[in-house]
């Protein structure tokens, strides 16, 4: 057998394994590099360690190989075989090393990226700590300027709520579980007739009038929450009545317990008084033109009565029960005719003269023809007229009338009385363009359900045969026919907050340029 030639063999192990040193030594010095230039890195680590024992591995087994050749060729094969044992053993040892390092190699990876992820975690964590903590020093070096602008805006609410619970002028309170007032405006407190010192003292129950209206009023306010446009009466301190415009919202706390109200009252007092002469204006009215009617159909008849009567005097003797009867239709007749022209006064049928006034020099006609008799009557009058009144327009006879009937008035209701007072007054109010002239006596007032009646025709308080209840009536219509009103207080406010005793007519005339005295229906 012819034998094969083993220099091509023996060429390339021995070339071999000079290749794998030199690979190896490039392996390991490009791992230095990286590890080099990332020292951190647990990758670049690991390989670095990876190709330093693929270094030994490839010394060991590569100086082993080309031992053997040079023994071989140099004859000294004994020598080898004793060196073979131990060459082998280390090249064993450091292929079990590497296999070791490759076998955990996968786990030293899924370490490495779970600490990566752990270290990502982390410096994110710290990256929103760092900008936590850059806003919270910004926050801390601006805080005493925010604090200050909050503290104004803060501070300019309150101002403007204080403003509006001071200056309302509409009643606004804020009342406890208990209903007891916790705080009130000034507007409320005068509304009412309190105090300051009051205040604490009050309950909402007092100030309501009707007690079914508190009831209905809490029982809503509980169960919805509110209350909307609820018109009331109160109560003040003087025991008189306001009507009110009621609106409130409930307080609960964090369990939705009732602990309080809010509300806002508007006095509707005025207003329901307008309204109540506008009722009254246009009964008038009707009552006016039905009067106008009756008194012309009255009128005729009444005439021939009196005439025929007056006739039938000349035939029998006054002495005689005949003539006697007479006197007395006549009288009664006369009487009849007075109530008929008073009828047609009222409604406005008799012509009227137009013509300037001055109003002082009216109430002062009046005073000259009333001021004797009154004087009489131990009733003082008092005089505060306004001298730089403008001039109105209008009948100077029925003027006269009206201030007339309104001092008789004054005069019957201080009859009672061991001496009384007047209080005759004028004034001009500019901003309303208006001359107003208040008649005041110091007597026993008109209750307070009578005053909305008093201008009715026929009705009055006076016993009977001492007035027919047709002055105030007919008084109503020449100042309505003049374009004034007629306001009337009793009792009287005395500007203080109080009232006094009394009753007060305001009559109130509008300012018109000034005419030529003319005669017009």
């Amino acid at each position: 057998m012819t034998s094969i030639p083993m220099l091509p063999a023996i060429l390339v192990d021995m070339v071999g394994s000079f290749i794998i040193i030199v690979l190896s030594f490039l392996s390991l010095r490009y791992a230095w590099f990286l590890l080099r230039k990332q020292p951190n890195n647990f990758l670049w680590g690991f390989l670095f360690y990876f190709c330093l024992t693929l270094v030994c591995f490839a010394v060991s087994r590569a100086v082993g190989h080309l031992l053997k050749q040079i023994l071989l060729i140099g004859g000294k094969r004994e020598l080898w075989q004793v060196l073979s044992p131990y060459s082998g053993g280390f090249n064993t040892l450091l292929m079990i090393s590497l296999s070791a390092v490759s076998i955990y190699y996968h786990k030293g990876i899924e370490g490495y990226r779970a600490i990566q992820k752990k270290a990502f975690s982390l410096k994110e964590a710290n990256d929103k700590l760092e900008e936590s903590a850059d806003k919270l020093l910004k926050l801390n070096v601006n805080l005493e300027g925010i604090v200050e602008m909050r503290t104004r805006k803060l501070s300019a609410s309150e101002k403007k709520f204080r403003n509006f619970f001071s200056n309302s002028k509409d009643m606004v309170f804020f009342c406890n579980a208990s209903n007891r007032f916790v705080k009130m405006n000034k507007a409320g407190l005068e509304m009412l007739g309190y105090t300051m010192e009051d205040e604490s003292k009050l309950t909402l129950n007092q100030v309501f009038y009707n007690e079914e209206d508190f009831d209905n009023y809490l029982e809503a306010i509980v169960s919805k929450g509110f209350v909307e446009d609820l018109e009331v009466e109160f109560v003040r301190a003087d025991g008189t009545v306001v009507y009110v415009l009621l609106s409130a919202t409930a307080v609960f706390g964090d369990d939705r317990v009732f602990i309080g109200c809010e509300a806002i009252a508007k006095d509707l007092t005025r207003v329901r008084t307008m309204m109540e002469q506008l009722a009254s204006s246009e009964k008038m009215a009707s009552v006016g033109q039905m009067a106008a009617g009756v008194a012309h159909e009255i009128n005729t008849p009444l005439g021939v009565i009196l005439g025929y009567s007056q006739l039938m005097m000349d035939d029998f003797s006054p002495e005689s029960e005949e003539g006697q009867g007479l006197v007395v239709i006549e009288r009664q007749a006369k009487a009849c005719r007075k109530i008929v022209a008073d009828l047609l006064k009222f409604s406005r049928q008799s012509e009227s003269a137009r013509e300037n006034i001055l109003i002082n020099e009216v109430l002062e006609d009046v005073l000259a023809v009333t001021e004797h008799s009154l004087n009489m009557n131990h009733i003082l009058v008092h005089r505060s007229l306004d001298t730089g009144l403008p001039v109105i327009v209008g009948d100077t006879e029925k003027l006269r009338q009206v201030f007339v009937n309104f001092i008789n008035n004054a005069r019957h209701a201080m009859e009672e009385q061991e001496r009384g007072d007047i209080f005759l007054s004028s004034r001009y109010d500019k901003e309303a363009g208006q001359v107003v002239a208040t008649v005041r006596d110091t007597g026993h007032g008109v209750p307070e359900g009578v005053v909305a009646k008093i201008f009715d025709p026929f009705f009055t308080t006076k016993a009977v045969g001492k007035g027919t209840g047709l002055g105030l009536s007919v008084s109503y219509g020449i100042i309505q026919e003049h374009g004034g009103t007629i306001d009337v207080e009793s009792p009287v406010k005395d500007g203080r907050g109080g009232f006094m005793e009394g009753t007060a007519f305001h009559v109130i005339f509008p300012v018109v340029l000034q005419e030529s005295a003319s005669v017009k229906k």
